[in-house]
């Protein structure tokens, strides 16, 4: 009986001392454990999202992939994997698991470390919010008591919904959302028992249960998960021997992004951190909302890619990338399977994806092409383009066969081409391209390209390439010179111009292009058919001043437009962005609106807290964009721009003529859906190292650039094209705008301009139509061809008529045959 009292004495005095210990601890650490009231109201560090205006994903941004779920909808099979394997009492305990501490507290004891944890869901949980994991005995009591904070504050099907997205899974996936869709690339409900398993068996250990990184591993882990399931009756014997024996199926997969546009997902990143700062932007959970179409934006793409290869084409082969083996000089040829190695280790650049001639006939080659297993056939229309390249100007003699173009080993570039994607024979463009569209009525962009390839150059063209801007300035000049009262049917002598300059010592001589002069011409044929000399001579008319401040009334900073008349010639630099915005003007009557890609932006509850509310091309909304020119001043550049499409008509064949932008006339596509209500405008430099092509319907407007980086000036700021000289150089081989530009931008425009409703050129107030002369710009009483219907602002029309008597001179047969 004393020795019962002494026992129940010691056991009492030792339950004391406990209390009192767990008690000093308490007090010791409270001061440094957090508030966990946090969990309430926790914000998962979940990745920002870009996406289509259709809610296709364009890419996403953040260290940490992470696709929370509710617990409702994780499949009950990985709720039963995850406490099977973690914490089989999770339900029973208080947060705290005395059976597990005492089995750790036994290893303990016998191996003298500390092997095994006993950390429950709700102390892991503990851990990774707000601990580190290291082992140490401080840790573990801080962890036991936040986890018991913890269980008092949530429910536990609220602890095990945090858990389940919270946990880290290796290749930056935390959740078991990310992980699915890491590892799988499927959502939760679409996962078989053996994947379920393996995610199951990484939060152990992350990097070394990988199933990518360490598949037998990941295989063994996935068995003992499996077993733990069998053992607690949550899977049958059968469905155990299906799952422990199925082949490890894990690859990394990407984000889901549907729609190649990088340009546009850097342009959506940047202006994230600007409003919110690089943590908050990228762990925030943000999905934005872009204003581009999906199949627009993909359009946009392949127009560049398209034109771009058209260009290439045309100034010859360049030879393979480089030669894997030739037996001819000792180098023996690879295996098949080391080709498919190597060529593993070769990105994709663009539309073009590598492959390697395994063997070459007469007129076809046998090709091993990225990411097959089996090789494919080249036919001879897929690379009978292939003349050598010899300088910029001249291309060698045309192929005979396919051995004149490529030998076995050769490592070359394929594209797919057409609905039917048939391959072709491809290279990287030498040249860089950009392309803007926008919508008119409010400005938002609805593509945006900004290069080939961004892997290549992550420099936005579209948006950071202020480049000369050629011919593409003349509308602005002519609105300015509407502005001063001249009209469409004011002549304007087109003739050389000679001019000393003693400064220089030299003599300006700017010319047509081409160099053909008309003598007095009318403006509207003079826009249409790019007359250089008139556009300098209506700068000399005007003023230098009065034309650089009209400019810039389109957005273009004054200190950028240099005050002298080479800007008459397009020297004025501008991007493809402000050329797009500033002939939106055009199109919606006078108003300049500014451009926006962000059209809204939500938290991670859906919560709208972003909505763009852009300025509108309307006289009277409450949310008006400024009014520049008038709507007539608009309209009468349209109406020239107009004829930069369509000529001089068709009356007879004395009276037709082409305008710059006649190609536009072929596309069927675009003609069915516009009829003649749309512009066109090309610009080339006189260094020809830029091309333009810009134009509109009153729904779209549409800008592309075609050039040779400015390596000189943007070297530095991007990382330029590594497989292209460091050298500017200008397009070649007789191109110009309407041959390198306006290409493109018929491609674009053909897959998206149905897609925006346009009206017909409707004639504003204060204009009005009379019949003029079109040699004098009189007023004309014929009806033939020689005269033809013209629009003036009112007061602004002629009111003289021309001489009926023409002293049987016909002043239309020039020998050029252009009037």
């Amino acid at each position: 009986m004393r020795f019962l009292k002494r026992f129940a004495w010691i056991v009492a005095a030792l339950g004391v001392l406990g209390i009192l210990t767990v008690g000093g601890l308490y007090l010791y650490v409270k001061p440094e454990l957090p508030s966990v009231e946090t969990l309430r109201d926790v914000k998962l560090q979940t990745p920002m999202q870009v996406f289509t205006k259709d809610g296709q994903m364009i890419s996403q941004f953040g260290e940490k992939r992470r696709i929370p779920v509710k617990l409702e909808d994780v499949p009950q099979t990985m709720v039963d994997a995850f406490l099977a394997t973690e914490d089989s009492r999770f339900y029973q305990h208080f947060g705290v698991d005395p059976i597990g501490v005492v089995r750790a507290f036994g290893v303990l004891i016998t191996t003298g470390e500390v092997k095994e944890g006993a950390s429950t869901i709700t102390m892991q949980l503990a851990r990774n919010f707000f601990l580190s994991f290291d082992r140490a005995w401080m840790r573990k009591i801080k962890e036991t008591f936040i986890a018991l904070h913890i269980e008092q504050l949530l429910t536990k099907d609220e602890i095990l919904e945090l858990y389940l997205n919270k946990i880290a899974f290796g290749h930056r996936a935390y959740g078991v959302g990310a992980a699915a869709q890491v590892y799988y690339g499927k959502p939760l409900n679409e996962l078989s028992l053996a994947q379920i398993a393996t995610i199951a068996g990484l939060p152990k250990a992350p990097s070394n249960l990988n199933p990518i990184s360490n598949p037998q591993a990941s295989k063994a882990r996935r068995r003992v998960v499996l077993l733990r399931m069998l053992d607690e009756k949550k899977i049958t014997q059968a469905q155990f021997d299906d799952a422990v024996n199925a082949p490890v199926t894990a690859r990394r997969h990407g984000a889901e992004v549907t729609v190649n546009a990088p340009y546009l997902a850097e342009i959506v990143r940047q202006d994230m951190v600007e409003r919110f700062g690089e943590e908050e932007a990228y762990n925030g959970g943000y999905n934005v909302y872009t204003t581009v179409r999906s199949d627009v934006q993909q359009a946009a793409q392949q127009a560049i890619w398209n034109n771009l290869h058209g260009y290439d084409e045309r100034h010859g082969y360049r030879g393979p990338v480089s030669v894997l083996w030739n037996e001819k000089e000792g180098k023996p040829a690879l295996s098949q399977a080391e080709v498919i190695d190597y060529l593993a280790r070769v990105d994709r650049i663009g539309a073009v994806v590598p492959a390697v001639v395994m063997g070459v006939d007469e007129q076809s080659a046998q090709i091993l092409i990225k990411g097959d297993e089996q090789a494919t056939t080249l036919n001879w229309d897929a690379m009978k383009w292939a003349r050598p390249y010899l300088n910029e100007e001249r291309q060698g003699e045309a192929p005979k066969s396919a051995t004149d173009i490529m030998q076995p080993g050769h490592v070359i570039y394929v594209r797919s081409v057409g609905e039917e994607h048939q391959l072709r024979l491809a290279q990287v463009p030498e040249p860089s391209s950009a392309i803007v569209s926008l919508k008119p009525q409010d400005g938002a962009v609805e593509a945006v390209v900004g290069g080939y390839s961004f892997n290549l150059s992550q420099y936005n063209r579209a948006l950071q390439a202020a480049r000369q801007v050629g011919s593409n300035i003349k509308p602005l000049i002519y609105s300015a010179a509407f502005e001063q009262g001249f009209t469409l049917a004011t002549l304007v002598n087109d003739a050389p111009i000679n001019q000393w300059n003693p400064g220089a010592g030299i003599a300006w001589r700017p010319k047509n292009s081409p160099d053909v002069y008309e003598g007095p011409i009318r403006l509207r044929k003079a826009l249409a058919k790019s007359k250089n000399v008139v556009s300098v001579r209506l700068i000399r008319e005007l003023g230098v001043k009065t034309a650089a401040d009209h400019i810039a009334k389109f957005g273009i900073p004054r200190d950028t437009i240099p005050e002298n008349e080479s800007i008459s010639l397009g020297s004025l630099s501008m991007t493809p962005m402000e050329v797009a915005r500033a002939y939106a003007t055009f199109a919606n009557g006078g108003f300049l609106i500014n451009p926006y890609i962000i059209e809204r932006i939500e938290d991670g509850e859906g919560e709208v807290v972003y909505e763009a509310q852009p300025k509108l091309a309307c006289e009277d909304c409450e949310n008006a964009a400024p009014r520049i020119i008038s709507e007539q001043n608009a309209f009468l550049v349209a109406q020239a721009m107009n004829s930069a499409v369509w000529g001089g008509g068709s009356w007879a064949h004395k009276t037709g003529w082409n305008g710059t932008s006649w190609r536009i006339q072929r596309s069927k596509p675009i003609v069915n859906v516009t009829g003649r209500s749309i512009t066109g405008k090309t610009g080339t430099t006189n260094d020809v190292k830029d091309t333009w092509f810009s134009g509109f319907t009153t729904g779209l407007v549409t800008t592309t650039w075609v050039g040779f980086d400015d390596v000189s000036r943007e070297l530095g700021r991007t990382t330029m094209n590594p497989l292209l000289s460091s050298k500017e150089q200008p397009i070649s081989g007789g191109e110009a705008g309407a041959k390198t530009a306006l290409p493109g931008w018929i491609l674009f425009m053909e897959k998206a301009v149905g897609k925006f409703p346009a009206d017909d050129f409707t004639i504003p107030p204060n204009v009005v139509s009379v019949r003029i002369d079109m040699e004098t710009g009189k007023l004309s009483h014929r009806n033939d061809y020689t005269s033809r219907f013209e629009y003036f602002i009112s007061g602004t029309e002629p009111t003289e008529y021309a001489q009926d008597e023409r002293d049987n001179k016909d002043i239309f047969n020039n020998e050029d045959g252009l009037f």
